[in-house]
């Protein structure tokens, strides 16, 4: 059963890429869906974050203010480090359920772990390949703006907050150039899979 890592900076079309290995019938845990459920009202990955940024990064309801948190992290790389030393190891060890029950499910079934930050976090685990999501910062920049309206600057801040892309592009077993059109990225998505399924099977 393969466990592929699915990797790639902000904007670079790591989630169509991840959609349409769902349409083929991967599982796809999504590190993101993770991390909104470990920093849910009232859990302990909450309340450390409420310790270690102050309540201002708390709603009035008890919900971690994403946006308040993200004006702070994306700014200061020391509280970008704190963040991920509370947020890392509970994501680890839930992602960890969900391929377990993944595997459990069907013995020969692709699971797609879609994680932005592999190369941070996660770069030296079992893998059976990293697909890498790429396309050059401009392009992602102008992604950030036009489709997530971001100013040039909020943009570059975010771009700059992950590592180079040569780091990313330097761990891949497979890169998936998705600066061309929708068509052109989905192509390669299927011979990925069509590659994944042949493994899986032979």
């Amino acid at each position: 059963m393969p466990l592929i890592a699915l990797t790639g900076g902000i904007a670079s079309g790591k989630s169509t890429i991840a959609r349409r290995l769902t349409e083929h019938g991967a599982v796809v845990v999504d590190a993101d869906a993770i991390v909104r459920d470990v920093q849910r009202a009232g859990s302990p990955v909450l309340e450390a974050i409420r310790a270690a940024f102050g309540p201002a990064v708390i709603t009035a309801d008890g919900e971690l203010d994403r946006a308040a948190l993200a004006s702070i992290v994306f700014a200061d790389s020391e509280a970008r480090t704190t963040l991920n030393e509370i947020v890392h190891p509970a994501v680890r060890a839930e992602s960890q359920r969900r391929f377990d029950e993944a595997l459990g499910q069907e013995r020969r079934r692709v699971v797609v772990y879609d994680v932005p930050l592999l190369v941070e976090a996660r770069v030296d685990d079992p893998w059976d390949a990293i697909v890498v999501a790429h396309a050059p910062a401009p392009v992602r920049r102008e992604r950030l703006q036009h489709l997530r309206g971001m100013t040039a600057e909020e943009a570059d801040r975010r771009i700059a907050a992950q590592v180079p892309d040569d780091e990313r592009l330097a761990i891949a077993d497979v890169v998936i150039d998705t600066a061309g059109d929708l068509d052109e990225t989905l192509r390669q998505v299927d011979a990925l899979w069509d590659r994944l399924t042949a493994e899986a099977t032979g």
